[in-house]
């Protein structure tokens, strides 16, 4: 199997990448599990729910592998969980830190915020967008990544040509 992962900064089109190559080669995608786990929250999240959402992910990814698909699309990673914590409280937990290194990921998207911020009641950081993305290059330094910019056809052109170089 194939794992391809959408990731970048708040509001940098994630979802919608993850969406549109889904549909593109006609296969599942996982969505964010942190999405879900705040919305059913019901206060204010906290370091210790970051754990939380990173096992719900792992979690997710797990049950969608057990399909014995050839190419799995992720929309969101440990990674943003860890560069997230690492920002917003200084530190990581290390099992978030050991599953980015025993997880398997053939290529990661990293989404540039080059695209008009989308407010959304779960985001935090319309101004630090680009900060955080020099964070993301940083820590996918030594991953196999393409980085993606552009309008959604430029997004998906990258993307598809990034993903078939993979493909048999």
């Amino acid at each position: 199997m194939i794992k391809i992962v959408t990731t970048g900064p708040e509001s940098s089109g994630k979802t919608t990448l993850a969406k549109a190559l889904a549909e593109h080669y006609r296969v599942a995608w996982v969505s964010e599990y942190a999405r879900d786990y705040l919305n059913d929250l019901n206060r204010t999240y906290e370091e210790k729910d970051l754990l939380e959402v990173a096992k719900g992910q792992v979690k997710r990814e797990d049950e969608a592998a057990k399909d014995k698909l050839d190419l799995l699309i992720c929309d969101t990673s440990l990674i943003v969980i860890k560069i997230w914590s690492e920002y917003r409280y200084g530190r990581c937990h290390p099992w978030i830190l050991d599953q980015i290194e025993q997880r398997s990921v053939e290529l990661y998207l990293l989404c540039t915020p080059d695209i008009p911020w989308e407010p959304d009641p779960l985001r935090e950081n319309q101004t630090d967008r680009s900060e955080l993305f020099l964070l993301y290059q940083q820590a996918l330094k030594s991953k196999p990544t393409e980085v993606i910019q552009g309008n959604r056809q430029q997004r998906l052109a990258q993307s598809t040509n990034a993903i078939n170089q993979l493909l048999p």
